[in-house]
């Protein structure tokens, strides 16, 4: 696959921006962090002076992985001695922002690095949907909303930005297929990198029994107020026409299919699975304050920090393009207008789910 068609969880234009998000809105991070923890109580330890290796894949800026390596970190210390160290690779895209990631690591209170001195952190710039750490190494895994980015947007989607609310059944389906494929890839890759008995946790978008994505209130508000950016003749209707978040939630069966018929893949197994709704904390807080201008104004904050980069990718220009700041801005007053107008709860479907690599048979 070449470079240029990678569109994996995009780095924002702002990364500070970015984690002030995260820090409002993590959704199911606790509930995980739990999983977590039993996870890390039961992987093997590795004989001193070998490491015990934690990867994160899609570290973004390292933030929504501080706490839940925190917590790993702290159970691992009590089945092994005080001096055993502890490798962390952080994994990201080539064009992540890895300055930010470090920065995270060497200032945020929160970082494992000023709590344990025995704990070493790296980064590696690959892709996941490919094989990025040495097989049989991998005791611990940690991926937190990154793996409903497709490695590539399959096409553009026509009368939406987001696959769940298109009606287009071929556009669907060319997603249905590369979702499918990717998730795959990244099982495949990670059984052939964690250690026997080593264990994965994902946390990711869900799809409900019903069948619902979720996140309706807000991508409606976004592509009406991408609609609205494009009449008014800041960006053209090709550049509209290319915008679209090429990410994708999966259901329970969608999570088992490579699994299929006995369980086991690439000696992988499901340990934990679950798909919930999670809190909506900025729709906790309206309904305690009433005020709908700071309820739009946190999601679209959210949204631009979040998703915006990947629309603003589609510019003639991308990111460097001379509208992008302008862009940005329109877009943020505009959805915060909408969600503002109408104030409404956000059904956040997510799923957790736990990978284990089988022991050899005794």
């Amino acid at each position: 696959m070449p470079e240029s068609s990678i569109v994996v969880r995009p780095e924002p234009m702002d990364s500070a921006a970015y984690t002030a998000a995260s820090r409002l809105h993590a959704p199911g991070l606790q509930p995980a962090i739990k999983l977590f923890e039993a996870a890390a109580a039961a992987v093997p330890m590795p004989t001193p002076p070998q490491p015990i290796v934690i990867a994160d894949y899609g570290a973004a800026t390292g933030h929504n992985s501080l706490l839940p390596i925190n917590a790993a970190i702290a159970v691992l210390r009590k089945r092994t001695r005080s001096d055993h160290s502890t490798l962390v690779v952080h994994t990201d895209l080539p064009d992540n922002d890895f300055t930010a990631l470090f920065r995270t690591l060497s200032e945020d209170p929160d970082s494992y690095l000023s709590r344990d001195a025995n704990t070493f952190a790296s980064a590696i710039g690959r892709s996941f949907y490919t094989q990025i750490m040495p097989s049989s190494s991998v005791h611990l895994g940690w991926s937190s909303w990154a793996i409903q980015w497709l490695s590539r947007t399959p096409t553009p989607i026509p009368d939406h930005i987001q696959i769940a609310y298109s009606r287009d059944a071929s556009v669907r389906a060319a997603y249905a297929r590369q979702a499918a494929h990717d998730w795959h890839e990244f099982i495949a890759f990670r059984g052939r990198e964690l250690r026997r008995g080593g264990r994965l946790l994902v946390m990711t978008m869900g799809v409900g029994e019903d069948g619902d994505a979720g996140h309706r209130p807000t991508l409606t508000a976004i592509a009406d107020a991408l609609d609205e950016v494009a009449g008014s003749g800041l960006i053209t209707a090709d550049e509209r026409h290319r915008m679209c978040l090429p990410v994708v939630a999966r259901s329970e069966a969608d999570f088992c299919a490579p699994f299929a018929p006995k369980g086991r893949f690439e000696q992988l197994e499901i340990e934990h699975l679950e798909i919930f709704d999670a809190e909506d904390r900025y729709w906790n807080d309206y309904r305690r304050d009433r005020n709908a201008q700071a309820f739009g104004a946190r999601w679209a904050a959210f949204v631009r920090a979040a998703v915006f980069p990947s629309l603003v990718a589609a510019l003639a220009g991308g990111t460097a393009d001379p509208r992008a700041v302008q862009f940005y801005d329109r877009l943020e007053r505009g959805v915060a207008e909408r969600l503002a107008a109408n104030p409404e709860q956000t059904r956040l479907p997510m799923a957790h789910v736990v990978l284990l690599k089988r022991r050899k048979a005794q």
